[in-house]
């Protein structure tokens, strides 16, 4: 069905490129990190310049098709999916949702051709979040550590006039350190726990990751979101990776010490947040807790087996009490042009 280009290279492999002399996974660096601005070299935001790429299954991208969807830029940036096809997994994200497995905007077939029409000599992982510049077909930001942000500030102009404000001037120095905070103890920790080759990496990221949950649900004892009674930048990073821990991340670990449904206020807050429109929309739950293989005749986890008899939907729609905690019980964002009234 699918034609490969001569451009195609193998996807290099997480525990043969990334894995240092502890046996410890060392996530390789983004490779395309200009940032968005005003200043000389920078990237300019210009509405319906730029395609967004995710993957239902990468919470790295996630966050940002939740971000584009919550400030209203769904004009503004274009998006569309990848996945994996069976027969070609080997060569990476592929346009496997699209009729003729090709991008309906940019007509490619593999996420990778954008990357090497950005740089002939790239030899990393071609990996999502890809935000594509469609006049040159190059990929020029897939840097998820910072894409949110510029989602944020420099797309303001094109945003909803009604927008949340996520990254707050007056707290976005703490945003960023939380966030710095959030990467290895949260979002990484799951990975260096999957992809541990030493039983001393494991463990120490197993700490490092369980110790970090007893520290949010703590603070969110008292706290309806991470940062007082408004949805920010941090909690879309949290959510997108617990959203995973239960349905997913859980194969590939040894004995846990809890399920994220065994956290009374984690719990409780990760469901008030699926409730938001945005959220919703962009968290595909039977997908992530799909079988990793198609043969029935082998042992399957409990997701496996039953992803089609779980009320996904049912069950993170439960009711919760969070807005209990707010001084804006109906209101879970802080506006642009707004106080926090």
């Amino acid at each position: 069905m699918s034609s490969l280009s001569t451009k195609q290279r193998l996807r290099p492999k997480e525990i043969e490129n990334e894995i240092d002399e502890r046996g410890a996974f060392i996530r390789q660096p983004n490779h395309f990190t200009t940032p968005f601005g005003e200043g000389e070299g920078e990237l300019k935001a210009e509405a319906g310049r730029y395609r967004l790429f995710w993957a239902k299954g990468c919470h790295w991208s996630n966050r940002a098709s939740i971000v584009r969807e919550l400030l209203g830029l769904t004009d503004a940036i274009g998006i569309n999916l990848v996945g994996h096809s069976k027969e070609n997994s080997a060569f990476g994200w592929e346009f496997v949702y699209n009729e003729d497995r090709k991008d309906p905007v940019l007509g490619a077939q593999f996420l990778s051709e954008f990357y090497y029409n950005a740089d002939p000599d790239y030899q990393g992982r071609c990996t999502v979040p890809a935000l594509v510049d469609i006049t040159t077909k190059q990929v020029v930001n897939n840097d998820y550590h910072r894409l949110t942000n510029y989602f944020e500030t420099a797309f303001r102009p094109f945003q909803a006039p009604d927008a949340p404000d996520l990254y707050p001037e007056e707290i976005r120095q703490e945003i960023d350190d939380y966030n710095d905070w959030l990467f290895p103890n949260v979002n990484n920790a799951t990975y260096r726990m999957m992809f541990a080759q030493s039983l001393e990496a494991y463990e120490e990221a197993f700490e490092d990751f369980y110790k970090a949950l007893d520290e949010i649900e703590e603070r969110l004892s008292k706290n309806r979101f991470l940062f007082g009674d408004y949805v920010t930048d941090s909690d879309v990073r949290l959510f997108v990776t617990l959203a995973r821990f239960d349905t997913h991340y859980y194969r590939n670990l040894g004995p846990i010490k809890r399920r994220v449904v065994d956290y009374e206020n984690i719990w409780a807050y990760l469901r008030d947040l699926y409730v938001i429109p945005a959220f919703r929309n962009n968290t595909y739950f039977r997908d992530i807790a799909a079988p990793r293989s198609e043969n029935k005749s082998l042992f399957q986890d409990f997701n496996s087996r039953f992803v089609n008899q779980i009320d996904y939907e049912g069950i993170w729609s439960a009711p919760q009490t969070r807005k209990e905690l707010s001084k804006t019980p109906e209101e879970k964002f802080k506006r642009h042009g707004k106080g926090n009234e």
